[in-house]
């Protein structure tokens, strides 16, 4: 499991071991695997944010060896078939052919767009990204919230995450 403070919010996020070990059979670690990602879904419990699942790569998304558009009618219908159960989409995640992941350009503006056009009531979205080095190393984490990108510090994290 991962645990990361959310900026000076008080909030902690914690990535399940079951989120860990999906991450990690998708990283790119041969150069003819194309991005994957997905959403993330979370149990929310008082300053507590749980990942609980993260779905995809689904057969209907659009990958390649640097970019990875998700079916947004799948998506959907994971967010409804979720909510119910008490899981909250709470924001994306994808794969990046590199060790140690950044976000892009395009990252920030993908995630703008989903923020903008998302009927919720969270002030910001997670995305991770993840690299093809060994957890934590290997993880970016970012919140956005429609105009500033908080990159989380993960020299902060304590961590028995999955290599």
């Amino acid at each position: 499991m991962i645990s990361v403070a959310i900026g000076q919010s008080g909030e902690t996020l914690l990535l399940s071991e079951a989120v860990l070990e999906h991450f990690n059979a998708c990283r790119q670690t041969r150069f003819w695997h194309r991005e994957a990602g997905g959403l993330l879904f979370a149990r929310i419990s008082g300053n507590m944010i749980t990942i609980e699942e993260a779905t995809g790569p689904r057969p209907t998304d659009r990958r390649s060896r640097c970019s990875y558009q998700g079916d947004r009618r799948a998506e959907q219908q994971e967010i409804d078939q979720r909510h119910p159960l008490g899981l909250h989409y709470i924001g994306d995640w994808h794969t990046h052919p590199e060790p140690k992941p950044r976000p892009s350009g395009a990252d920030d503006r993908a995630m703008i767009s989903r923020i903008s056009s998302s009927k919720h009531q969270l002030q910001s979205f997670l995305y991770v990204i993840v690299g093809t080095a060994a957890f934590p190393d290997g993880l970016a984490l970012a919140v956005h919230d429609g105009r500033t990108r908080l990159d989380l510090m993960l020299d902060s994290v304590a961590a028995s995450a999955t290599s």
